[in-house]
């Protein structure tokens, strides 16, 4: 489900000290905990990416398919992904999309995606711009904030003015991450993609003329 049970972290409503992500700052962790890395894939991170991915087998495994992929060639997988950016060799149906590692002591702690444009039926309704997981034994820690605001900010840097998040209904953890980043509840519907009740909030990035 989109933004689903991956993301059920810690929701602060206090201000929250800056992090970086390239010229944007970002509100995104407690003041006791150190911040993650948010970096593009690299094949410096395979050894913590398939970690993650033997978890996500272990404890969701149906949340575990979209990354099985890294266990055939990691080298490959990568370069998969900087292809997606670059909307080389994509699949029918499918838009760029950078992807983004959060990465703290040398372990991905989560993965951030952020869709450069949602020109299809499907992405428009029941997908949006942004996707982002942070994997089981990372969450409730404020990660979900910090993968929220290092999406926003590459949305940001793609241009888009106003981003399309969708959350199920009775994800009330990942609506609350959306909703403390700004997001504007515009519908609620249901997906037959999902099986389930969907909100679909707006963040706005840039200042409307």
């Amino acid at each position: 489900m989109p933004n689903s049970t991956f993301n059920r972290s810690a929701n602060g409503m206090a201000p929250w000290p800056p992090f970086r992500v390239g010229i944007i700052t970002l509100n995104v962790m407690p003041q006791n905990q150190m911040l993650p890395a948010v970096v593009a894939p690299t094949l410096q991170y395979e050894m913590s990416f398939l970690d993650m991915v033997r978890e996500y087998e272990a404890v969701e495994p149906t949340n575990a398919s979209i990354y099985l992929a890294a266990k055939d060639g990691f080298a490959a997988y990568v370069q998969d992904l900087k292809n997606q950016e670059f909307g080389h060799k994509l699949p029918a149906g499918w838009v760029p999309c950078s992807h983004r590692w959060l990465v703290q002591n040398r372990q991905v702690l989560g993965v951030v995606r952020v869709r450069h444009h949602i020109n299809t039926a499907f992405l428009a309704a029941e997908a949006g711009h942004i996707g982002y997981d942070v994997r089981p034994s990372a969450r409730r820690k404020g990660l979900g904030h910090c993968a929220m605001q290092a999406a926003l900010a590459e949305a940001r840097a793609r241009g888009i003015k106003r981003a399309l998040l969708c959350a199920g209904e009775a994800n009330h953890g990942s609506r609350r991450i959306i909703e403390h980043a700004g997001g504007q509840l515009e519908s609620t519907v249901f997906s037959t993609y999902w099986n389930e009740p969907l909100c679909r909030y707006w963040v706005l990035l840039a200042a409307e003329a």
